[in-house]
């Protein structure tokens, strides 16, 4: 039998996971009968173990870490349940439906946003017993795989069976899953040469509240209404569980090459990035540092932006690719740098050591990334990183482009703070409210890659603007009890969410 992996957690609690207290109380709806959780435990795999509570009820989300050092968890639901196909997730959905118990759908839990926190206690949905690929087809380049597939396991057994690959990298890839990278919008760090998800996927099976499961997409193109497939790709759970992904996939690559640059400024850089995307250039890397990143990590001296590229596939296609990425980059005075640090890259680049280590000495850490048209990246660039700066206790802000596009390309910042205890969690409110803020007000988006949340939840209407009331319309017709994923997304629960997070 096939030996798949298992959910890593993101810190140790300061305590026994067994004893861990919630940062949110389980409101009253999320608590379940005997009676109920008899129908649940008959219908799949549940649990009520105390620690196996507490680590699902929380994700990667930095002040998840920091109350961990706490021993706290940041919510408890009343049951895990681990569904093990598609009938047995739908059942799920009919019990807590009809009582009205809120579902949290779950993977990997490696979202650093809150979106798989159950808020509002009740039922955990694991989704991570629905794993493996169930079928291929070679010809098309289509992967049918579970939801509940992490991201080695899926590539490992396409690359030595099939000799195909998805090319979907995100920093997560060890620890997270298919349904993760679908439910949030994912991005891959190979994303300008294969996409984000939503550029991966065929089609999908989904379960509603109701347990009604439907099918969407399966063709490479159509014109049958809106594509209801993207109706769920980023719903985070609060419209559906999905249950099955059909996916594209590319022949293994044959050739790989890389290189470097340093530019005098980051907004040359920005500008050569730019030029070589719209000339066609669609590297599988492109990823270019600021003077203080590129100090940090990629031996810089500090004022210099540092351009890593990577592509690979077909030899002759990767070679115009590269020769143009050096064209535009000459123009734009770059000088060739050592490809060693592309090779440093791809050997820590999902290292997240760091993230424990700082949270444990008391920093705030953090990360924000938007996605805007190259016409205003400098502009959302100066607006985050000078408004970062700006709040109380703020040691550093620093950023990097990493995912371009015909018409723009993903911002990414890093930022810390050093506050005194007490004003942690005031300080980590401070810094995303100025960050978001400027970013939405220099012409960026609310998010490129890391989803909303709980941790966004409060910036979705001014991001959507009118486009809120489709979406909430969207939710009362497919949840009209609101059992799925409540509290996420800014979406309406019937209930004051506004008081639970953040604290005022």
């Amino acid at each position: 039998m096939t030996q798949y992996m298992n959910t890593t957690p993101p810190i140790e609690f300061s305590g026994s996971a067994a004893t861990a207290s919630a940062h949110f109380p389980t409101q009253g709806r999320g608590l379940i009968t005997a009676e109920v959780l008899a129908q649940l435990t008959s219908a799949c795999t549940s649990t009520t173990d105390a620690a196996t509570l507490a680590e699902s009820g929380r994700d990667w989300w930095p002040l998840s870490l920091s109350w961990a050092l706490r021993n706290e968890t940041a919510a408890l639901p009343s049951v895990v349940c681990r569904p093990r196909n598609t009938s047995e997730v739908s059942a799920v959905m009919r019990i807590c439906n009809e009582v009205k118990i809120p579902v949290t759908p779950a993977g990997g839990r490696s979202g650093v946003t809150g979106a798989s926190i159950p808020l509002y206690g009740g039922v955990l949905l694991d989704l991570t017993s629905l794993q493996g690929i169930n079928a291929v087809d070679a010809i098309s380049g289509i992967v049918e795989v579970l939801p509940g597939t992490f991201g080695p396991d899926l590539e490992s057994e396409l690359n030595a069976q099939h000799q195909l690959t998805v090319g979907h990298y995100p920093q997560s890839f060890d620890i997270s899953t298919v349904g993760g990278w679908i439910a949030c919008r994912g991005a891959g760090q190979f994303s300008t040469r294969y996409g984000k998800i939503e550029d991966m996927v065929v089609g999908l099976e989904v379960v509603l509240a109701d347990g009604t499961v439907v099918l969407t997409g399966g063709a490479p193109a159509a014109a049958a209404g809106p594509d209801l497939t993207e109706v769920f790709l980023g719903s985070e759970g609060t419209l559906g569980v999905i249950t099955r992904a059909w996916l594209r996939a590319h022949p293994l690559p044959e050739f790989r090459t890389t290189a470097a640059y340093r530019f005098p400024t980051f907004a040359q850089g920005i500008e050569a990035c730019r030029q070589l995307i719209r000339a066609g250039a669609t590297p599988a890397v492109l990823r270019l540092y600021d003077g203080s990143e590129s100090k940090r990590s990629h031996e810089g001296d500090g004022t210099q932006a540092t351009l890593l590229v990577l592509d690979e596939g077909n030899e002759q296609l990767v070679a115009a690719t590269m020769h143009i990425v050096q064209q535009y980059s000459n123009q734009n005075h770059a000088i060739a740098a050592d490809t060693a640090l592309v090779e440093k890259w791809l050997s820590h680049r999902n290292d997240t050591s760091a993230l424990q280590s700082l949270t444990k000495k008391g920093f705030v850490v953090d990360t924000i990334e938007v996605a805007a048209p190259w016409s205003q990246l400098m502009h959302v660039n100066d607006a985050v990183v000078q408004s970062l700066l700006q709040v109380p206790h703020a040691r550093s802000a620093t950023c990097h482009l990493s995912h371009s596009y015909l018409d723009g390309a993903c911002v990414y910042f890093t930022f810390a703070a050093t506050p005194p205890a007490e004003e942690f969690e005031k300080t980590y409110v401070a810094l995303w409210d100025a960050a978001q803020r400027a970013a939405l007000q220099a012409g960026a988006n609310l998010s490129h890659h890391h989803g909303v949340g709980l941790n966004r939840n409060r910036f979705m209407s001014e991001a959507l603007g009118t486009g809120m009331k489709v979406l909430q319309s969207l939710k009362t017709t497919l949840d009209p009890n609101n059992i799925l994923n409540p509290g996420k997304l800014g979406l309406n629960t019937g209930s004051n969410d506004a008081a639970l997070w953040p604290m005022r």
